[in-house]
């Protein structure tokens, strides 16, 4: 409100101090004479006031003509005007309008679309890091293999879209089969972005398809240091591929390096049944048998394994049957009750010939937890205790056709594998000890369930029927008789 009668009262004060300025003028008699082609002309002060603006005007008004006539020359030279300016804008906007249509059909689904706008935006932008993208991934919708390659290869000689460029060729690599190329690339690609989650995992899976166990050490590393990898689970999986190192190493004769990796991979994650195992006889055949002792103990106390009883049933070899068992007391006690160490404790209780000791640590496995290597634990205690051959014969018939009991499998296809793998077609570091989920009869191996740890049981394994599993399974018609389960409960009790 103050403001605007402000500016009435500036208003009307200026506007009174024209019309006083132009009446003082006005009452000026004096008048100046100005002679142009010999005549005369009086100039009044107000009209020499007048023709001064028509004179400025007009000079301001020439001055801007030749500039416009020098701006149309610059245009037409090509140089940078105001006219040049203008239709860059225009273009610019049309680009950008083009290069928002592009990524909308692109989102939709429309390769083709998406290619003419992005190529229309690039003609009127010359901006191709930001078109070739568009570009390429609409191409690759549209199954057009080779536009794509040659945009992507382009992309690759921008600095500004390098990365993106040697990603989007990683892509066509893989669908096309070519490894050995996309594992390059994917190196190449790290070393442009070492943080990128992305690439570590896909370099990390080539090089673990391709054995490269030396190079998944280094990215698995890459994956701590970016943060993109849990401490504790680096550590698994470093002592897994050391564990692989290892092994490459020991097939190359390379016995003290083998060593050396095996242990490591044990102190990393100690839990590691393979690397405990391995760790445990290179230390053993090294002549440090008080590190083998420690290095099973330790993984044993992690979790009761069959490798890891016959790694330390190794360490001394030449031991009677009774001795062993008492060595193996301690681990016996660790984990007293639990299944894999009622079985370990009859197979000794059968190498020292102690069969009633044996069926008391079997205890009811064959009827409540029945598996191959119990019920074949079964037939060699009856046998050891002179059992009918019908009875022997029943149990080892069971055995053919039971489950193998806890084995290496899969967690993510379920597959069982006949020893640890670092790498299986379900991934890395996949396989856990543990049952199968269903039982597959004719995976069953009879003759190779008895470890044992122990060795063979020379006394009670003579029998041709309890060697080999293929007449293990031809039973007679005795063994298979409506009568036989009396015949084998009786046995068993």
């Amino acid at each position: 409100m103050l403001w605007s009668v402000g500016k009435i009262i500036i208003f009307v004060c200026l506007a009174g101090a024209v019309t006083l300025g132009v009446a003082y003028l006005l009452n000026i008699d004096r008048a100046a004479l100005v002679q142009v082609g010999g005549r005369e002309y009086a100039i009044g002060p107000l009209s020499g006031i007048v023709l001064a603006v028509v004179i400025f005007l007009a000079v301001w008004l020439f001055i801007r003509l030749v500039g416009l006539v020098w701006a149309c020359v610059k245009f037409l030279n090509g140089d940078e005007t105001a006219i040049s300016r203008y239709w860059n804008r225009r273009a610019e906007r049309r680009g950008y309008q083009a290069l928002s249509e592009g990524m909308m059909a692109l989102a939709a689904g429309e390769g083709r679309l998406a290619i003419r706008k992005a190529q229309r935006a690039e003609g009127l932008l010359k901006r191709p890091e930001l078109t070739n993208l568009i570009v390429a991934r609409g191409a690759e919708m549209v199954g057009d293999a080779s536009l794509a390659n040659k945009t992507f290869r382009e992309m690759v000689t921008d600095e500004r879209t390098r990365f993106v460029g040697i990603r989007g060729l990683i892509d066509q690599k893989l669908a096309d089969g070519d490894m050995e190329t996309a594992q390059k690339l994917s190196e190449r690609a790290l070393a442009l972005r070492p943080q990128n989650s992305d690439v570590q995992d896909t370099l990390l899976d080539l090089q673990l398809k391709d054995e490269d166990w030396a190079g998944a050490r280094a990215t698995l590393a890459a994956k701590l240091k970016s943060g993109h990898l849990p401490r504790d689970i680096h550590r698994r999986r470093d002592a897994v591929l050391s564990l692989a190192v290892a092994r490459e190493e020991m097939a190359a004769g390379q016995v003290d390096k083998a060593r050396q990796l095996a242990v490591e991979a044990n102190k990393m994650s100690p839990s590691l049944v393979p690397a405990a195992v391995m760790a445990a006889r290179l230390e053993a055949s090294s002549g440090n048998k008080r590190a083998a002792n420690k290095i099973i103990r330790k993984a044993w106390n992690a979790t009761p394994h069959p490798d890891l009883a016959a790694a330390f049933a190794e360490i001394e070899k030449d031991e009677s049957p009774q001795d062993r068992l008492k060595r193996f007391q301690p681990l016996i006690k660790k984990h007293a009750g639990q299944t894999e160490v009622r079985l370990l404790e009859t197979e000794l209780n059968i190498a020292a010939e102690d069969f009633p000791s044996a069926r008391k640590a079997l205890g009811d496995l064959p009827e409540t937890a029945p598996d191959a290597r119990s019920l074949t634990l079964m037939a060699a205690i009856e046998r050891g205790e002179g059992g009918e051959d019908r009875v022997v014969r029943a149990w080892l018939a069971k055995a053919v056709t039971a489950s193998r009991g806890p084995q290496w499998i899969c967690d993510v296809d379920g597959q069982a594998y006949g020893e640890w793998q670092p790498v299986t077609k379900g991934g890395f570091d996949t396989l856990s000890w543990k049952s199968a989920p269903t039982a597959d009869p004719m995976a069953s191996d009879t003759a190779g369930v008895l470890p044992l740890i122990v060795g063979s049981i020379e006394d009670h394994s003579a029998d041709p029927e309890i060697e080999d599993a293929e007449e293990m399974s031809a039973i007679d018609e005795d063994a298979t008789s409506p009568e036989e389960p009396d015949a084998v409960a009786g046995g068993a009790r």
